[in-house]
C-alpha cells in the first residue's frame, strides 16, 4: 500500500511537470506567432483584382520598439511610428495621412491599407516574412526579352492622352524604371520580366501604381497601368532618344496684365502672411505650390530644405503654399507641421487651400491655372515673377533630376546676383 501511494505521488508530479512543459510550449508558440519578426517582408496590396508587391524591412528600435523601411527600387522610406499591441500592428506611413493596420500571424500579416483622409478607402494588405522576390520569377531557361531603353510614352484614359518619357533599366529579368509626365515623375518603380511580360510596381505610402507591358513585333511596348482602387489606363511606348513633352515653363503662366503674385494666407499657426511683408522685401522669393499628400512635392521639399539652409544668407526666402486634402485649417496645419518636423524644413509655410486644382487656381487668380503639384514660382528682388516651373523631376529620374538641379541653381544664381532695389507695391 505504501508503494502504491509513492507511485501515485510520482505519477502526479510527472503529470504536473508534463503539463507545465506543455503550457510553456503553448505559451512560447503563442508568443512566436504574435511577435513581429525582424527582416524582410514581401507586402502586397490588392487593387482592382491586381496584386501590387513591395518590400518592408523590419528592424528593432530599442528593446520594445520597431522601425520599418518601405522599399521600392532604389528607395528606402523610413517609417518610425510603429505601434505593436498584442497581435496587432499599426504602421503610420511617413508624412502621409495613411496607415497599414494588420494582424500578426507568425510569418504572415493580414490587414488593410487605409487612407484616413478619404471616406472608406481601405485596400486588402498581406505580407509574408522572408520573401525577397517582387513579382514571381519565370522558369530557368525561359527566353527573357529586353525592355531596357528610353521611350516616348502615351498613357490613354478614355479620350484623354498624357505624354510621358519612360526610362527602363534591365539586368537579367529584373527591371527598374520611372516615367516622367508633365505633372511630375512616377518615382521609383521596380519589377520583373516573367514569361515575356514586363511587370512593375511602386508604393510610396500614399500612391500605388502597377504597370504591365508586352513587347510587340516592331519593338513597341503595349500594356496597362493601374492606380489605386479605380483608375486604369492603357499605355504604349516607342523607343526614342529624344522624346518630347510640354515645356514645364510654359504650362502655367501669369495672365495678361499681371507681373506679380499677391496673396494673404495664414501660416501654420494662423498668422497672416503676404508677399508684401517686410521680411520678403528685396529678397528673391520661391513660391512652392505643394501638398503633403503629394510624393513629388515631398521630393521637392527634400531638395529645397537643404538648399535653403545652404543659401538663405544670400537674400532668398521660400514660402510653401500648402493645398491639403481637407478644407479644414486644423487638419491642414497638423499635416504641414508633421512634414516640417519629419524633414526638418526651415523655410516658411502657409495654408493656401485644398488640392482641387480648380479651387487652387481660384486662390491665385493672376495665374492661368494651377496645373501641377508641385509648381515652383521664381520671384525677383523687384517682386516680379520671372519664371514658373510646373512639376518636378525627382531623384528617381536620375540624369533628369541632375539637369533640373543644375537649371534651378543657374536660375537662382542669376536672380540672386541682381542688385537689391525697393519693391514697388
Amino acid at each position: 500500500m505504501t508503494r502504491s501511494i509513492v507511485n501515485s505521488g510520482f505519477l502526479v508530479r510527472t503529470c504536473v511537470i508534463a503539463l507545465g512543459i506543455f503550457a510553456a510550449a503553448c505559451l512560447a508558440k503563442k508568443e512566436d506567432s504574435t511577435t513581429l519578426k525582424t527582416g524582410t517582408w514581401r507586402g502586397t496590396l490588392m487593387l482592382q483584382e491586381q496584386e501590387l508587391p513591395f518590400h518592408l524591412d523590419v528592424a528593432r528600435n530599442g528593446s520594445d520598439g520597431y522601425i520599418v523601411y518601405l522599399r521600392n527600387a532604389g528607395e528606402k522610406i523610413l517609417l518610425d511610428e510603429i505601434r505593436v499591441d498584442g497581435d496587432s500592428i499599426d504602421i503610420a506611413l511617413h508624412v502621409f495621412d495613411a496607415n497599414i493596420k494588420a494582424r500578426i500571424e507568425g510569418d504572415e500579416l493580414h490587414g488593410l491599407f487605409i487612407k484616413n483622409y478619404e471616406k472608406d478607402y481601405k485596400v486588402p494588405f498581406h505580407a509574408t516574412y522572408g520573401d525577397t522576390y517582387l513579382f514571381k520569377k519565370g522558369n530557368p531557361g525561359d527566353s527573357i526579352p529586353d525592355f531596357s531603353g528610353k521611350y516616348s510614352v502615351r498613357f490613354v484614359h478614355e479620350q484623354d492622352t498624357t505624354p510621358a518619357i519612360g526610362v527602363i533599366e534591365q539586368l537579367g529579368d529584373s527591371v527598374k524604371a520611372t516615367f516622367l509626365t508633365p505633372t511630375g515623375d512616377y518615382r521609383y518603380i521596380g519589377g520583373t520580366v516573367t514569361n515575356g511580360k514586363l511587370q512593375m510596381s511602386t508604393f510610396d505610402g500614399n500612391h500605388s501604381y502597377i504597370f504591365y507591358a508586352t513587347k510587340l513585333a516592331d519593338g513597341r511596348l503595349s500594356g496597362e497601368y493601374y492606380s489605386g482602387k479605380t483608375w486604369k489606363e492603357s499605355w504604349t511606348a516607342e523607343k526614342s532618344e529624344h522624346p518630347v513633352m510640354p515645356d514645364p515653363e510654359q504650362v502655367t503662366y501669369l495672365k495678361p496684365g499681371f507681373e506679380r503674385i499677391e496673396f494673404t494666407f495664414p501660416d501654420v499657426n494662423g498668422k497672416k502672411v503676404s508677399l508684401s511683408d517686410e521680411r520678403y522685401k528685396n529678397q528673391v522669393v520661391i513660391l512652392q505650390i505643394f501638398g503633403t499628400w503629394c510624393p513629388n512635392c515631398m521630393d521637392e521639399t527634400k531638395f529645397l530644405g537643404p538648399w535653403y539652409e545652404q543659401n538663405k544668407d544670400r537674400g532668398v526666402k521660400i514660402i510653401g503654399l500648402a493645398y491639403e486634402r481637407k478644407d479644414d485649417f486644423a487638419y491642414a496645419s497638423a499635416r504641414v507641421k508633421k512634414m516640417i518636423s519629419k524633414y526638418g524644413v526651415g523655410y516658411d509655410f502657409v495654408i493656401a487651400g485644398t488640392n482641387d486644382k480648380a479651387k487652387a487656381s481660384e486662390t491665385l487668380p493672376m495665374l492661368n491655372k494651377v496645373f501641377a503639384f508641385p509648381t515652383t514660382i521664381f520671384i525677383g528682388r523687384d517682386g516680379k515673377v520671372r519664371k514658373i516651373y510646373a512639376g518636378f523631376n525627382g531623384p528617381g529620374t536620375g540624369k533628369y533630376f541632375d539637369e533640373y538641379v543644375q537649371h534651378f541653381n543657374e536660375t537662382m544664381n542669376d536672380l540672386l546676383s541682381e542688385q537689391a532695389t525697393a519693391r514697388v507695391q
